[in-house]
């Protein structure tokens, strides 16, 4: 499975989808510091504000925009701290072979910026695309860097709070037809997702019920996950829905996303 897979690399065949497993192993912090941050913000104890939303953090995100009016403090405190100048880029494998696996698209649902900074680091053009006006810039010769769930350059883009979630419900803004119109030619390889992510499986559902109701689901490109934390149940749903798990198990899933990289570049 991974030699077909790192053919269609190879063949500049596939999508990239990044999630924040990716960047978490350059220490960025976790969702539940995060909504320490909103407490401390908003005066709370972090201890109740999160008990409060029961460890939601769209709903706790909802309350600190109505609070605050905008979300203006908690972008300020992520984009400081997820781009610490202590982070060093070039001591990640992950980017590392992410760039040099030269995928022609990416798309990520991760604000953050190390994707780009990659890129820069290893000097190889891409074009950056957060909105519609974006899509207009794009071209064939250089990687296109889709900002599926926003960017820190626009803060109009970023969808932080469960509003912004739900607005998303449709299914239908322009990157979303995007990403729709990309998937009918090419396969989708998606890193650093956990199956727990009702975001990811609600797209993941959208594009597959795209593929059934088409009458060409014969003719799909292949899909693929990869997973380190097995589960047999979300596993069978996702090949339902077209989706080819591939689990790792007994190691750091930073080592382990790391090692199924390396494995799939020596194959192409």
């Amino acid at each position: 499975m991974n030699n077909e897979l790192a053919t269609a690399i190879k063949n500049k065949e596939v999508i990239l989808f990044v999630g924040s497993g990716v960047p978490k192993n350059l220490g960025l912090p976790t969702y539940a510091e995060l909504i320490d941050q909103m407490a401390e913000h908003l005066g709370f104890n972090p201890e109740t504000f999160n008990a409060w939303g029961n460890g939601d953090f769209l709903v706790l995100a909802e309350y600190y925009f109505l609070q605050k009016g905008n979300l203006g403090g908690l972008r300020s405190w992520m984009d400081r701290t997820w781009h610490d100048s202590k982070i060093d880029i070039s001591k990640s494998k992950i980017y590392k072979l992410i760039v040099e696996m030269d995928f022609p698209i990416i798309y990520t649902t991760n604000f953050d910026r190390w994707l780009e900074r990659a890129y820069d680091y290893y000097e190889k053009e891409y074009v950056k695309i957060t909105n519609v006006a974006d899509i207009a810039r794009t071209r064939n010769d250089k990687t296109q860097i889709i900002k599926f769930h926003g960017d820190f350059d626009d803060d109009s883009s970023l969808m932080l709070t469960e509003s912004n979630y739900f607005n998303r419900l449709d299914f239908e803004t322009s990157l979303d037809i995007k990403l729709r119109s990309d998937s009918l030619e090419k396969s989708i390889l998606f890193i650093g997702y956990s199956l727990s992510d009702i975001n990811i499986r609600y797209m993941l559902y959208k594009l597959h019920m795209q593929w059934k109701e088409s009458s060409y689901e014969h003719i799909r490109p292949r899909s693929y996950i990869f997973l380190v934390d097995p589960n047999p149940i979300k596993e069978r749903i996702l090949r339902e829905r077209g989706i080819i798990p591939i689990v790792a198990e007994g190691e750091e899933p930073g080592v382990s996303l790391a090692h199924f990289l390396k494995q799939l570049k020596d194959q192409m």
